[in-house]
């Protein structure tokens, strides 16, 4: 399927600290050199800048990292200005006719943004806070070495992603409300008290099942706090719901790592995804990981746990057209009247929530670049990120050529 097909693009974007971020930024950078737009802004600025329909993405979906990044192209900011808040320069920019008018410069992004201490609120210090009931509450049960790292850790996080929200209220979001805004944009967190991925966007009616909630009550700031709260490094983030009740988030990558089914739900039918988990692949410069220590061999765990949920997904995808062809083929054969064939088929489709004329492309690191594998998560490093921003630009182009996007 040709994109010039297609009339509602996505951008999905996943997690990984701000290694995914720059990752992400390269990849939209190809994006947008190979003739697609970024719409963002308010209602009144998309509906101005809107170019070609067919080749701008006005749906996105982020979780945690992806979440930021997102949000900065759904509130209008040209990946210039994104690459400049991350302080990466702007020696890899291409001057391209593909740049949608935005609405000002983006204030950099700093460490004391991003990690800011657990605890500490705008006004001073508090240390209670800073030590969540980590010296006057009792294990729930006792005994084993389990209880005993229970009762020594009890800090909820190191930092809090209280910094990031007031970053993005204060000095990127023009509009702060989902609702405000020209284009589809979609949180991805976890309800740390329940076993929920929760969507916040702009939903007239808040809904639940058993497995996801669609939320209306945040704002774009707090969604991305929430979504950006990955444990233990960041402690869950608070939103008051509804009725005024506190209802904590963490990591929008918990339970999902892409939400693929998010812009496959919203209507969207060409769906890019961009991710930065990829595990190590062995190769001789290396060796073995086994000699790299705990954090490395963890990295690596993660990963490779992550992979198998997206390769799982893709599995799905596949599988689903694989049986209904078989069904088809068969009545077919027994000579079923094609009406009632379609029928069916549709019926099918329906039942499983799947549509075929969804073009699903998936952008990630090469397995082989064990540079990316090894590169930090949290490093503001622009010689680094600059690294990491040409790495996520070559996948994308590898992967623009061979589905002739």
């Amino acid at each position: 399927m040709e994109a010039k097909k297609d009339k509602k693009l996505a951008l999905v974007l996943s997690g990984g600290g701000i290694k995914a971020a720059a990752f992400h930024v390269g990849v939209s950078l190809a994006l947008r050199e190979h003739g697609y737009y970024f719409a963002g802004g308010s209602k009144e600025d998309v509906e101005n800048a809107l170019v070609d329909p067919d080749k701008t993405f006005t749906t996105y979906v982020g979780s945690s990292a992806g979440s930021i990044i997102s949000a900065y192209l759904a509130s209008g900011h040209s990946i210039e200005s994104i690459i400049d808040s991350f302080q990466m320069g702007n020696l890899f920019i291409r001057k391209t006719r593909n740049r949608l008018p935005t609405f000002g410069d983006l204030a950099p992004l700093r460490y004391k943004d991003i990690f800011y201490l657990n605890g500490i609120e705008f006004s001073g210090v508090n240390l209670r806070k800073f030590m969540p009931r980590a010296l006057v509450d009792s294990p729930i049960l006792s005994g084993g070495l389990e209880a005993l790292f229970k009762q020594g850790f009890k800090w909820n996080g190191l930092f809090s992603t209280k910094g990031i929200e007031r970053y993005f209220r204060e000095k990127v979001l023009e509009v702060n409300q989902f609702s405000d805004l020209g284009v589809d944009l979609f949180i991805i967190s976890t309800q740390l008290n329940h076993s929920r991925k929760v969507i916040f966007g702009d939903f007239d009616i808040p809904r639940k099942n058993s497995d996801t909630k669609w939320a209306n009550f945040a704002s774009i700031s707090q969604a991305i706090a929430a979504s950006a709260a990955l444990p233990p490094v960041f402690a869950p983030y608070g939103i008051p719901n509804q009725k005024g009740k506190e209802i904590f988030f963490f990591d929008g990558e918990i339970r999902d790592t892409l939400s693929t089914h998010v812009a496959h739900d919203m209507g969207a039918d060409l769906v890019v995804s961009s991710y930065s988990i990829q595990p190590y692949h062995f190769n001789q410069q290396i060796g073995s990981l086994h000699k790299y220590g705990i954090p490395v061999i963890i990295n690596q765990a993660l990963y490779q746990a992550v992979e198998q949920k997206i390769n799982a997904y893709l599995r799905y995808h596949s599988n689903v057209e694989l049986i209904i062809k078989i069904i088809q083929d068969q009545l077919s054969k027994d000579m079923v009247a094609d009406d009632k064939i379609e029928g069916l088929t549709n019926e099918i489709y329906k039942a499983l929530n799947h549509r075929k004329d969804v073009k699903y492309v998936y952008i990630h690191p090469d397995p082989r670049n064990h540079e990316f594998f090894f590169a930090d998560h949290f490093s503001l490093n622009p010689e680094i990120l600059k690294r990491i921003l040409r790495w996520g630009y070559k996948a994308a182009l590898k992967k623009i050529k061979s589905e002739k996007l």
